[in-house]
């Protein structure tokens, strides 16, 4: 007789992801190619914990996710005018594409990155 199998459900990466803090995301944002998919959260939020969780196994149109842990990158947060969490911009070869305020579901964040896509560029600011 075979006993009950028991399967853990664990989330698997497809894309690398970077922490940014207020002293190196500017310099870390320019010199990256490609989309990245700059992600404000925070530890005392679910929405976050959940994002944090399911974020990198979703098949979206970036090359990499970069996290700021927004209660401790005040200056960050000033900048970019983040006034919920978990917060989402699009930022490409380094140029601001804009927020993605977009359900966390896996086809809303694709079809947001592919229309930031061909929204005119800011500088980061």
């Amino acid at each position: 007789m075979v006993g009950p199998h028991f399967f853990l459900s664990i989330e698997v990466s497809s894309v690398p992801s970077l922490e940014l803090t207020d002293l190196d995301a500017d310099r870390q944002l320019l010199a990256l190619e490609g989309v990245s998919l700059l992600v404000f959260t925070s530890e005392g939020c679910a929405s976050c914990r959940w994002a944090r969780r399911h974020l990198p196994a979703m098949d979206l149109p970036i090359e990499r996710l970069c996290w700021v842990d927004a209660g401790r990158n005040g200056g960050l947060v000033e900048r970019y005018g983040v006034f919920h969490l978990p917060a989402l911009f699009m930022v490409r070869d380094g140029r601001l594409h804009g927020a993605l305020n977009v359900p966390l579901h896996q086809e809303a964040l694709r079809g947001a990155v592919l229309a930031r896509s061909t929204a005119l560029p800011e500088e980061l600011p």
